[in-house]
């Protein structure tokens, strides 16, 4: 086993596990598209890391958080919803990041190169990883009251906008993450698809958010080892296989 392959799944298990735990408070949030926009919100930070030569990762973040500023000083400003915001700010990533991006890295921009993950890619996706887990866990279940009701959080004395925030950064380091190993175009789907499957055949909360990140993890191993095997691009196979998951569990419906 290859030192390359080896780094490669390690990033592999802990962000798709973080994405699908991520991916389960959003699709419960209806917040299912956030990441997928927030993957283009990306592009211009991709794509002048790769005119510097720097890692597409931390251009992506150093943008994110720009993003992420924007949309929540956007929504203190105006009534709003975040979906719009989100939508506001994702159209015109996305035309900046096409003006940006090198051609000949275009497609590595879009759909992502796991080939190119190194041990310190390995470690730092260890790292923020579980910083997602960890920053998540921790206002899943206010995060589930204020989707339920935010006036109910409020009198519980819930700072909604203080965690609307911090899910918001967990979900730019999470983009930030995926964009290496599936691409801008596709860690919107890394998040959900598995939280879909997940969600179909759970039966309680704990069992949804625990078979999200089961699948997350199922999801990029497989996708790795297929283009380790076969040589299909890494990125696209995640998803591909994700989506199998997802419609594999609609027979087992609860």
């Amino acid at each position: 086993m290859s030192d390359q392959f080896l780094f490669s799944l390690i990033s592999g298990i802990f962000i798709g596990g973080a994405a699908g735990f991520l991916g389960s408070l959003m699709l419960t949030k209806r917040m299912a598209l956030v990441g997928d926009a927030l993957g283009h919100v990306a592009l211009p930070g991709m794509g002048l890391a790769l005119l510097l030569g720097l890692n597409v990762s931390l251009g992506a973040f150093i943008f994110l958080l720009l993003g992420i500023f924007l949309i929540w000083l956007f929504e203190i400003r105006t009534s709003l919803p975040t979906e719009a915001l989100v939508g506001i700010v994702f159209v015109a990533s996305l035309a900046a990041g096409f003006l940006i991006v090198p051609e000949p890295e275009l497609l590595e921009a879009l759909f992502g190169d796991i080939s190119m993950v190194s041990l310190g890619m390995s470690i730092a996706s260890a790292i923020f990883s579980i910083f997602i887990f960890l920053a998540v866990g921790r206002i899943y279940p206010s995060m589930i009251l204020a989707g339920i009701s935010s006036d109910l959080a409020k009198s519980e004395g819930i700072k909604v906008k203080r965690q609307d925030f911090i899910y918001l950064l967990a979900i730019a380091a999470m983009v930030a993450l995926g964009v290496k190993i599936v691409g801008a175009l596709l860690v919107g789907a890394l998040m959900i698809v598995p939280a879909a499957a997940a969600r179909n055949i759970s039966k309680t909360l704990k069992g949804y958010y625990i078979g999200s990140i089961i699948f997350g993890i199922l999801s990029c191993i497989s996708g790795i080892l297929l283009f380790k095997f076969i040589g299909l691009p890494a990125g696209p196979m995640i998803i591909l296989v994700s989506t199998i998951f997802f419609l594999v569990s609609l027979i087992f419906k609860k």
